[in-house]
């Protein structure tokens, strides 16, 4: 499998960020976020890419994995005011969609041509940031394969809120959303997957992946909402399990 490391400085958060890519060029892009507060070597660590390398390896997909920014955002550090995390929470959104995805599309590239969109994907908290960054940005991202994921600010900011955290809770501004917003269109020519389990730790989840489902089908989005069985924890052995399971079956 071809793999490759880059270290590069971001002008949004002032500082190296870190990311690798695994697969050939010309594959279907996937931007993978960690879970919460993690590095873009934990899906490697935790047997992810050996879960999809028989996809990589077969040319259909490359997969992209990036830093996170979540100790100094959603979960915070002693000290830190919640305008402090929530301005790092949107400076990370920017530096993905304005550092980062321009270099996957250059990457990606093959014989000249570029990528039509990416997929994103992620557990945990990858799968709010992959659910998230897809419904702010359905011109740039065509779908996603969130697996255990918490869609609102308020598991890590309270009864806070600010603009920035509307921005970045999928149910909040889906639920604002008009049925006839220009992206409700786009959203329903997206492939989009939220899963999990309902074992242990996963209640949580269970519950906003449910809200998510029902703002999805108000407005007619299209979406695979699937709900695994009480054994199926919130943890990386059932996603090692999960993820083949849905890339195999929507890239």
């Amino acid at each position: 499998m071809k793999t490759q490391y880059f270290k590069e400085y971001s002008q949004c958060l002032e500082r190296d960020m870190e990311f690798k890519v695994y697969g050939e060029e010309g594959a279907e892009p996937v931007l993978v976020f960690p879970s919460q507060d993690g590095r873009f070597y934990d899906f490697e660590n935790q047997g992810m890419i050996e879960s999809v390398a028989h996809l990589i390896n077969a040319g259909r997909i490359q997969m992209f994995c990036c830093d996170s920014m979540d100790r100094e955002g959603w979960t915070g550090q002693p000290g830190e005011t919640y305008e402090q995390r929530t301005h790092i929470v949107e400076q990370f959104y920017y530096y993905i969609v304005n550092e980062l995805v321009p270099r996957i599309f250059e990457i990606n590239k093959k014989d000249g041509r570029y990528a039509d969109g990416i997929i994103t994907t992620g557990c945990s908290m990858g799968a709010a940031h992959a659910a998230n960054f897809m419904f702010r940005a359905p011109d740039i991202f065509k779908g996603c394969v969130a697996l255990s994921g918490y869609y609102d600010s308020d598991l890590f900011f309270g009864d806070f809120h600010n603009d920035i955290t509307y921005r970045n809770s999928p149910v909040e501004y889906l639920q604002g959303m008009s049925y006839d917003h220009p992206f409700v269109d786009k959203y329903r020519r997206c492939r989009i997957v939220l899963c999990c389990g309902q074992g242990a730790w996963e209640d949580d989840m269970v519950r906003s992946t449910g809200r998510m489902k029902e703002l999805l089908e108000a407005k007619n989005i299209p979406a695979w909402i699937d709900f695994w069985g009480y054994d199926v924890n919130h943890d990386w052995p059932w996603w090692r399990v999960q993820l083949p399971y849905f890339f195999e079956r929507v890239i």
